[in-house]
């Protein structure tokens, strides 16, 4: 008999289990939405007005009321857009611009930074710290920045704006990127939104596999390695050796990246199967011989983003070195602190810029050296790839860190207490890790037309055969997944 009450507790908001893309909740709740998405495929009104709807229920599940802040900002950028559209000079022109920079800025400033903000005044002033009691809406950055962009991009003439309420609504709520990406931008979207797009088949393989690959990140690979080394290593680095901590830190950039490229390759996969393609976020960025090349291939969608709407308009490369290393620099200060309110993270983009203005002074940013790089024997290449690596991944400990107490003790231990010798222990008591780890690494290695002959092999072989190894992917994450559902890392941002 069905349980009514508890069926309505489990459709409520609940802040300890937000309905996230790797829970049986979910799972069933859009089975359910696909079933009717397309019986309503011929009618775009309903259909959009049905999946707005949705979106802002699955955003309701993670953040409760703060849904209506999303509504809200769907209603200032559809008017600021048009009123835009209608002016005629340039500085009423900047005017809108700097009405919706302000406003979604200044509600990251409110919702992000604002205790931040206030427990360095209180150091500095010697006065007690009692935080504000704000709790962070989800995927607020990722829908500022949408917002920011659409204007932008409006008063650049690069877009006309959206005269189509439901169009504009329904990107800024489309539920698969809303909390944590891809950046999707609405010069991508809005024209696929205003054709009306159905799925074919070829759509809809890429798309299931593309989910299969996201879920086998996330629950095998992510969490398995979190729950059960990462998160032991990082909350007392002190108790374990130099050695063991070496791996806690390689093994914390491989669950990153799992982690969060899962979750684009979900997003960008339930997209699919609505009829709509996003631009790829990662593109194997352990494969790196820069830390230019790694911003080329990690989190592409916001590295490109910062690109356009922060390095461009300080004057990117039009000015001398030395001014577009400062401008390089702070680009990425400002996309560590995107990240969140803490200092730790703007270490962690300083950190970022000093590799990217260091690469840059030594080697150059010309094409001519990039072909070089290319162009190096497999020796240099290796040596790049296993530098730039390393770079990147001691980075990453300020990214995941609680303290720079916790970063001494781990530099400590690495330094004064290494200790190798505990290497074939190690193999011994984390045999599973070590073998996850190593074979994550080795499908990131492989060639990427494997990936993409693995993909259409899928795509071509008969529905009963995708159903069936999509059943047998569901069946080996509920076997690994752990007792406890993790939300995704970049879920907080």
């Amino acid at each position: 008999m069905l349980n009514t009450d508890k069926l309505l507790t489990l459709l409520k908001f609940d802040e300890a289990n937000p309905l996230l893309f790797n829970t049986g909740l979910f799972l069933l709740l859009f089975c359910g939405f696909i079933l009717i998405y397309q019986m309503m495929r011929k009618y775009r009104v309903a259909k959009m007005t049905f999946v707005i709807l949705f979106s802002l229920y699955f955003y309701y599940k993670s953040s409760a009321e703060y849904c209506f802040i999303l509504l809200g900002v769907c209603i200032s950028d559809y008017l600021l857009g048009i009123l835009l559209g209608e002016c005629r000079r340039n500085w009423e022109r900047r005017g809108v611009v700097w009405i919706n920079v302000v406003m979604n800025v200044g509600m990251l400033i409110y919702f992000k930074y604002l205790n931040l903000l206030y427990e360095t005044f209180c150091n500095f002033a010697s006065k007690d710290f009692d935080a504000f009691d704000i709790v962070l809406p989800a995927g607020i950055s990722f829908f500022t920045f949408r917002s920011i962009s659409y204007i932008v991009d409006i008063y650049r003439r690069q877009i006309e704006p959206c005269r189509d309420f439901l169009s504009y609504t329904f990107y800024l709520t489309f539920f698969p990127p809303l909390l944590a990406g891809p950046v999707v931008r609405a010069k991508d979207m809005l024209p696929q939104i205003e054709s009306n797009p159905v799925a074919d088949r070829a759509m809809v393989s890429e798309g299931l596999f593309l989910i299969m690959c996201g879920l086998v990140k996330k629950v095998v690979v992510a969490d398995f390695i979190s729950q059960n080394f990462v998160d032991r290593i990082f909350d007392n680095p002190s108790l374990y050796s130099g050695f063991e901590n070496v791996m806690g830190i390689y093994g914390f950039i491989i669950q990153l990246y799992c982690d969060f490229s899962g979750y684009s390759d979900m997003a960008i996969g339930i997209a699919l199967l609505l009829g709509f393609r996003f631009l790829d976020n990662f593109r194997a960025p352990f494969k790196s011989q820069s830390p230019t090349e790694f911003w080329h291939r990690w989190h592409i969608s916001l590295s490109t983003w910062l690109r356009d709407y922060v390095y461009i308009p300080m004057g990117g490369n039009r000015c001398g070195k030395f001014r577009r290393h400062v401008n390089l620099m702070t680009t990425m200060v400002v996309g560590g602190l995107w990240h969140g309110a803490s200092w730790m993270f703007m270490i962690w983009g300083s950190l970022q810029g000093i590799f990217l203005v260091g690469h840059k002074m030594l080697f150059g940013a010309s094409k001519k050296n990039r072909d070089l790089e290319k162009k190096a024997s497999r020796w240099r290449i290796a040596l790049n790839i296993f530098v730039t690596f390393n770079l990147i991944a001691f980075s990453f400990m300020f990214f995941r860190a609680r303290s720079m107490s916790d970063i001494g003790d781990m530099a400590t231990q690495i330094f004064t207490d290494f200790h190798p010798e505990v290497a074939a222990q190690f193999i011994e008591g984390y045999l599973m890790i070590v073998l996850v780890i190593i074979g994550a690494m080795i499908f990131h290695f492989l060639p990427t037309d494997w990936s993409d002959k693995a993909k259409k092999g899928y795509s071509k072989t008969p529905l009963l055969v995708q159903a069936l190894v999509l059943a047998i992917v569901i069946f080996i994450v509920i076997q690994t997944r752990q007792s406890d559902i993790m939300p995704f890392i970049y879920f907080q941002y």
